[in-house]
């Protein structure tokens, strides 16, 4: 597997920068938009330099956050109007198109 770039690193964080208030993106927008060939890269960089970006907005394909942050992501998209039902955001609703 090839090494992520600073440049690949720095438009990730760019797109993730880019989601507004009352949307939502999934690791593999981010990677489609990006140009990148695997979502788990954008996973592995939001792991590791994303403490200053609006990372709750960014969810998996089911729509359901990862249950170590579940509280603390939904709570931060329901404070902004994300639709959610049953403890998934309706991606329908409010997914970012980039």
């Amino acid at each position: 597997m090839a090494a992520t770039t600073e440049a690949q690193i720095e438009r990730v964080r760019e797109l993730v920068a880019a989601i507004p208030p009352g949307k939502v993106a999934t690791y593999g927008d981010i990677a489609a938009a990006a140009g990148l060939s695997s979502p788990r890269t954008v996973g592995w960089i939001m792991r590791t330099d994303s403490a200053d970006l609006p990372w709750h907005r960014v969810l998996g394909a089911s729509g359901k956050p990862a249950a170590h942050l579940a509280h603390r992501q939904i709570s931060k998209l329901a404070l902004e109007g994300v639709p959610i039902r049953d403890g998934r955001v309706d991606l329908a609703a409010a997914r970012y198109e980039f």
